[in-house]
């Protein structure tokens, strides 16, 4: 080899001298470092020698020719940097592509490749880099077979199984290095094909199984930005996707190990996140454990499978979730007849699957009767891809979903299979123990039937629990609901029919025989959390009226059933918009200013305009719903404190609430007044601007949450780069900006200089109104990473004023 390499330096190579750019470079020519390049014929992609940022190390990579910064998509001797710029790239009469430097002989990186004669090396327009026949389109070589730390159009990431050849990613160890880092990003193929992040060889992110339609809940279809496709044949499994319009998008896995769809936004001239695959804490590789269900909408997240109850009660105490779960009756395979299973729907399938029989006439029954036979089954599923498949071993990293996933059906002993079975209406059995029962009696259906006079319930050393409502002598006129009525109307509270969650237990879709459409919220047996969530909801809502309110229809008390009834909005909440990336596009300026005036006038109307002064402490946008017509909702009052018509300002020593939408003075010293919603509506604004979370917000070039990173831009004159980009071509500047300026103004730390919601108003109708600057937000440094998360840090104190901080999550 050494041989070969001297005779073409005694020979000598032609340099690359032209004073136009070329694609191509022949085996009698070479680029070195001395600004030498290849260009794409469409001038698309350029390769030469390059630096990362904050590096002196010399590098052959490729990268996108007309965006600046520098983004490079491909690094060829990533694991062999050069010091200096002595360096050259060739290719030899055998089409062997090397990089050689310091007047060596050896070469510091091959493609080892080899081709019959006539070749040559060329830059494609699509960034392939190409060994080819020099009169034909056959590829001897090529770099997309050989991906770095990103995918860009028309790259394959999976298998050919003819040749067992996988596409994988691999991150950069650092910014200032290439060189294979920590994490790599694979579609694992053994039993249902699945996207898989390691570090190292541990699992850190799972997508969930290809089932023939979709990744978990990640559906491959077409998006706003790419066409995204998925092939599955005898030859190849492999992803891949296309730019949309004249859109320039990239896949990257970087160096902190996260995996994110961008796209090049030329008005602010950098990349925008359209996509991240980690997008909550459900997604962190089986933090339930064994048996443990995550739902990132339910507080605690993680919950036992019905039949299991968690392995170590102790460490579940302290949300240590882990441990998992174990079986509440184990299965004794000797038993006839002992055991069957329980259907779970709407799930994230668990790990290690394995596949049982792709035969397309193999039914449910036959799938059911082969996991029976079979001791070491613990549950199966059917797939379009294989019609039957099953587990053996833990059930590992399920989550589940308020709409798509899967059905998985678990083996469990009989004496399980009933606990749950559905009872008939009319014959409910009481399962609520009875001081709950008398304390609903004693309380809801005293405010709903007879009326209530303003009174307080103190509880021992916790004078937080005060119940405030104050109506005078009428009675509230709210319709009472039967039984039998709702549960036909919600499909016996079908699981087709669940729209919604949180820590009160299921809302269900229903559709009453008039053809009226109602959500029905139903209280879970076991939930204490819901049930002064509900009194709540009475207390509040049952005499608001407004048109950016939701209305209370009525209820349906039943032995141990308790449900409020509402009415239906059929587009559901605002965060199902605002931070997706397929239905963020029905979301256009226009309609995201009359959102964000909407959500301004039920404030209002809660803190001025209502009998009642009411502060909400939870406004979300989980808790915005949406109508028919888009416009919004202030929903959920389970957390709703209210004001005498003097008072300003009270103070509780148990904070509940969620992070990201908590102002400082309430998160920390348990302080709330009219200005704590005012801070929460601040955020909102944000983040309807931006379509991103305050709570997680990540930027590649700082730790600041949304608030801060919107602060910084407005202070440099650069506040438009807030936009979605999905709203680009549709806003208008000014009132952009001044919804911007609106939302500093209403998150500034100190709480007297936020503007009540009656000025927020004034501001957002009157483009003459001169502003105030903002000045420095609440809550601004600083992230909250899944080290410091809600689960791990509720129930502890904090702060000065032992401030418990309860999570509640919305629907």
């Amino acid at each position: 080899m050494a041989v070969i390499f001297s005779f073409f330096l005694i020979f000598g190579f032609l340099s690359l001298e032209s004073s136009e750019a070329t694609d191509t470079l022949l085996p009698n020519q070479t680029i070195i470092d001395n600004g030498e390049n290849l260009v794409s014929l469409g001038q698309n992609f350029e390769l030469g020698f390059f630096s990362p940022w904050n590096s002196s190390n010399r590098y052959v990579g490729i990268w996108f020719k007309n965006i600046s910064p520098q983004t490079v998509v491909w690094v060829a001797n990533r694991n062999s940097p050069l010091t200096d710029s002595s360096g050259s790239l060739s290719i030899a009469a055998t089409g062997n592509i090397f990089i050689v430097g310091n007047q060596s002989t050896i070469p510091i990186w091959s493609s080892n490749s080899s081709t019959p004669n006539n070749f040559v090396l060329q830059l494609l327009d699509t960034g392939n880099l190409v060994v080819k026949d020099a009169e034909s389109s056959s590829f001897f070589w090529q770099s997309f077979d050989h991906p770095c730390d990103t995918i860009i159009p028309g790259m394959k990431f999976g298998w050919n199984l003819l040749t067992n050849q996988s596409w994988f990613l691999t991150s950069w160890k650092s910014l200032e290095d290439p060189s294979i880092g920590e994490y790599n990003h694979k579609l694992e193929i053994q039993g249902l094909p699945q996207f898989v992040i390691r570090r190292g060889s541990d699992i850190v992110y799972r997508s969930g199984p290809w089932d023939g339609n979709r990744f978990g809940l990640l559906q491959v279809e077409e998006k706003t930005v790419t066409n995204s496709f998925f092939i599955v044949n005898s030859t190849f499994v492999y992803y891949s996707f296309e730019d949309k319009g004249d859109r320039i998008s990239r896949y990257v896995l970087n160096q902190s190990g996260s995996s994110q769809l961008l796209t090049w936004n030329a008005w602010r001239g950098e990349w925008i996140a359209i996509f991240t695959l980690q997008r909550d804490q459900c997604d962190e590789y089986g933090f339930c454990g064994p048996y443990g269900l995550c739902n990132v909408n339910m507080e605690p997240h993680c919950r036992c499978l019905s039949g299991f109850d968690p392995k170590i009660p102790r460490d579940w105490n302290t949300f240590d979730w882990f441990g998992g779960c174990i079986p509440r009756t184990p299965l004794n395979c000797s038993k006839d007849n002992g055991y069957g299973f329980k259907k779970f729907s709407m799930l994230k399938l668990p790990d290690n699957s394995r596949l049982w029989s792709n035969r397309t006439d193999m039914t449910q029954t036959d799938c059911n009767q082969a996991c029976l036979r079979n001791c070491s089954c613990v549950a199966y599923a059917i797939t379009d891809v294989c019609r039957c498949v099953m587990w053996f071993g833990s059930l590992l990293d399920m989550r589940e979903y308020n709409k798509g996933g899967n059905d998985l059906y678990v083996k469990m002993d009989a004496s399980e299979l009933g606990s749950e079975s559905k009872a008939r209406w009319g014959t409910l059995i009481i399962t609520v123990p009875a001081v709950l029962g008398v304390l609903l009696l004693g309380s809801i259906s005293y405010y709903l039937i007879t009326g209530y006079k303003r009174r307080k319930v103190k509880r021992e050393n916790d004078p937080d629990q005060d119940v405030q409502p104050t109506m005078g002598e009428e009675e509230v006129d709210l319709p009472s609901f039967d039984l039998v009525a709702i549960a036909t109307a919600t499909n016996d509270f079908s699981v087709e029919n669940k729209v919604g969650e949180g820590g009160f237990g299921h809302v269900y879709k229903g559709v009453l025989p008039t053809g009226k459409e109602i959500a029905v919220k139903r209280l879970a047996k076991d939930s204490g959390q819901g049930l002064q969530e509900l009194k709540n909801e009475v207390i509040f809502i049952a005499k608001l009226q407004h048109r950016n309110l939701v209305r209370l229809l009525g209820c349906c008390i039943h032995q141990d059933e308790k449900m409020l009834v509402y009415e239906y909005m059929p587009n559901r909440s605002l965060d199902l918009y605002l931070f997706n990336q397929t239905c963020g596009v029905s979301l256009d300026w226009q309609k995201r200013f009359d959102i964000i005036v909407g959500i301004a006038r039920g404030l209002l109307y809660l803190h001025r305009d209502s009998r009642l002064r009411i502060i909400h402490r939870d406004l979300k946008a989980s808790n915005i719903l949406l109508d028919s017509e888009m416009n919004p909702r202030i929903s959920d009052f389970g957390l709703a404190r209210m004001f005498r018509g003097d008072q300003s300002e009270a103070s509780t020593k148990r904070v509940v609430g969620t992070y990201g939408y908590m102002p400082p003075e309430y998160a920390i010293d348990g302080l709330f007044s009219v200005k704590s919603d005012v801070f929460s509506f601040g955020v909102l604004v944000l983040e309807i601007i931006s379509g991103k979370r305050n709570r997680g917000f990540y930027h590649p070039d700082h730790d600041l949450n949304l608030i801060g990173h919107a602060s910084n831009l407005w202070n440099e004159d650069q506040a438009l780069q807030l936009v979605d980009v999905l709203i680009e071509k549709s806003i208008v500047k000014s009132e952009v900006l001044r919804c911007i300026q609106v939302g500093l103004l209403c998150v500034q730390e100190r709480s007297e200089d936020r503007p009540s919601m009656s000025s927020v108003l004034l501001m957002l109708d009157s483009e003459q109104l001169p502003l105030p600057q903002p000045k420095q937000p609440g809550f601004y440094t600083g992230r909250i990473t899944n080290e410091s998360n809600s689960s791990s840090i509720r129930g502890q104190t904090q702060s000065r004023n032992e401030v418990t901080i309860t999570m509640l999550q919305g629907r």
